[in-house]
């Protein structure tokens, strides 16, 4: 991977994005130190503190069918998830791709697919709270590693965007490989990995109808597989407003 860091940006996916669009290759990675107007999934904003978070994007380039390619974002958070492991830290997945730590969330993740003349691409923005402090986390319901290292401190920013990136890499090519075998190894990984299943969830949909039940699995099309009321329902990530834990 090709990595390039700027001192400031509004949105690290717009910005690959627009490379994109002029024929990046895939693999590009731009850094910012102090990301302005970042977007999150239904357009939600945000800014962090400069040098906080470690905040990137990545240009992929998939030769696998489009139908799998709601699989990016889940592989995305799967592969934020395992690199803050490495690094200490007892993470968990919230489906599709928020990262959390105990039940604040410490990462989010949007993948937005781009057209360009050389065929579609997916840009996968990365954003990772790292230093911020309890009075600068954007909401009450989020974390960073620093608090939650405690004396210990936070993980250096460049390690942890190297582990990242190599635990992208592995999860990509695996998906990319493709075949049946590949996809369900992918999804018991990401399963064994996500603190949604095996819980009761409430899953708002859009229009305002909810459904309530057991989140039993995922499916091999990365789909949460919700045992409802009126019997096993399989959502996608594009299809829901919001996953919580039913009180």
């Amino acid at each position: 991977m090709s990595v390039e860091v700027v001192d400031r940006a509004e949105s690290t996916n717009a910005v690959v994005a627009e490379r994109a669009r002029a024929g990046a290759p895939e693999g590009l990675v731009v850094v910012t130190e102090h990301q302005t107007a970042g977007r999150g999934r239904l357009d939600r904003s945000w800014e962090t503190p400069a040098r906080s978070a470690l905040t990137f994007s990545v240009l992929l380039r998939p030769t696998a069918p489009t139908r799998s390619w709601p699989w990016l974002p889940l592989l995305a958070g799967y592969a934020v998830d395992k690199a803050l492991k490495a690094a200490g830290f007892d993470a968990g997945v919230k489906w599709p791709n928020d990262v959390l730590i105990g039940d604040r969330k410490v990462a989010g993740i949007l993948v937005e697919r781009i057209e360009t003349e050389q065929g579609p691409c997916a840009v996968v923005g990365i954003g990772i709270n790292v230093g911020l402090t309890a009075e600068e986390l954007p909401v009450p319901t989020a974390t960073s590693l620093a608090i939650e290292a405690g004396e210990a401190g936070a993980p250096d920013r460049t390690a942890l965007l190297v582990g990242v990136l190599a635990s992208l890499r592995e999860s990509y090519d695996t998906w990319q490989a493709g075949g049946d075998l590949a996809g369900m190894r992918l999804a018991a990984s990401y399963a064994d990995a996500c603190v949604t299943v095996g819980r009761e969830v409430r899953v708002e949909l859009p229009g305002g109808s909810v459904l309530t039940g057991l989140a039993t699995s995922i499916d091999p099309s990365g789909h949460l597989v919700v045992e409802g009321p009126d019997g096993r329902v399989a959502v996608g990530a594009g299809d829901v407003v919001h996953v919580r834990a039913a009180i």
